[in-house]
């Protein structure tokens, strides 16, 4: 009997409108033959599974559906979540208490992880690169310009918990250029990282693991033309170079590889990640920016391109993330 698989999609923030893109393609390259799937739409009117004129609210109790007068329980959870509730461990936390396994990061580090100052203070205790930073706080910091005085220009200000770079700004000096991005961030969240530039190449590299073994994807090398990689450089098509594999030498691409690993066993991470490093020639190293641990999964998305660049398909990576999810559930 075929497994039944919920793949739910949706969100409760801005970043739902990159989850419907991921959706998209996880709907067509997710194996139908190996499971039964059931696309679970998480908004805050509601959860819902619709197909075609076939429509069913879950029942939150157990996170069950009734079609046609028949009751479907699911084995395992495929997670398409950006932002919250699939991204902070708000609904991975559900989900273990229904006792149901998932794709993703178990819930402390799903919320760990959405946390970009609790990201790099965990990572930079344990030995990794991260650049320096301080976060505000709403209504609990006095002056942006006395919180940064420690670091130097230019800085990043973002949204300290999110994705998908929505509210990121870079600030060159000290100038009212730095209130007005504090400003941007807080719109998005109610604490706002702001962290030193770090001057190098940007690399991002997706980490899984399959058969208890960690695989690292190949590299990208993202190349902005903007100041920086930011939402529109992000998804909008000609507003980045995303060389896959990265045009780098095998030791930096080792150091990378190595690194990610080391962070994936870090943060005793689930499912398929993506991390971002900044390599910086004048300490030889690559810094940790963040790990996202629903990375996007639309045609134009890195994950994909780093699947196709390795010789595997998405349907082959979404049947190991599937596999992965089931074997946890059977421990």
């Amino acid at each position: 009997m075929k497994p039944n698989i919920a793949f739910v999609t949706g969100g409760y923030s801005g970043e739902s409108v990159i989850s419907y893109k991921s959706a998209v393609t996880i709907e067509k390259h997710i194996d139908h033959e190996k499971y039964n799937v059931y696309t679970i739409d998480i908004t805050t009117n509601g959860w819902f599974y619709k197909d075609g004129n076939d429509k069913a609210e879950v029942d939150k109790n157990d996170f069950s559906i009734t079609v046609n007068n028949k009751k479907i329980s699911f084995d395992a959870v495929l997670i398409g979540i950006h932002g919250t509730p699939g991204e902070d461990g708000k609904l991975q936390g559900y989900f273990d208490l229904m006792n149901l396994p998932y794709t993703s990061c178990d819930a402390a580090i799903s919320a760990l992880t959405f946390n970009k100052r609790y990201t790099v203070a965990v990572a930079a205790f344990s030995g990794i690169n991260v650049a320096r930073s301080v976060v505000l706080i709403k209504d609990q910091f006095e002056s942006a310009d006395e919180a940064v005085k420690d670091l130097q220009f230019p800085v990043f200000v973002k949204p300290n918990n999110g994705g998908s770079s929505i509210g990121m700004s870079k600030v060159n000096q000290h100038s009212e250029e730095l209130g007005k991005a504090v400003a941007k961030a807080f719109n998005e969240d109610d604490q706002v990282l702001i962290e030193e530039f770090i001057n190098g190449r940007e690399f991002t590299i997706g980490v899984f693991k399959s058969n208890n073994k960690i695989i690292t994807l190949p590299i990208t090398e993202v190349i902005s033309k903007k100041d920086f990689f930011d939402y529109e450089a992000k998804y909008t098509t000609g507003m980045a170079n995303e060389i896959t594999p990265a045009e780098v030498s095998e030791d930096i691409a080792e150091q990378v590889r190595e690194t990610a690993k080391k962070v994936y066993k870090i943060f005793n991470c689930r499912g398929v990640v993506r991390m971002d490093f900044i390599y910086n020639d004048d300490k030889k190293a690559p810094f940790l920016l963040e790990i996202n641990t629903v990375p996007g999964q639309s045609e134009a998305s890195i994950v994909p391109k780093q699947v196709k660049a390795m010789g595997w398909t998405l349907k082959e990576l979404y049947s190991s993330l599937i596999e992965e999810a089931l074997a946890n559930g059977k421990q």
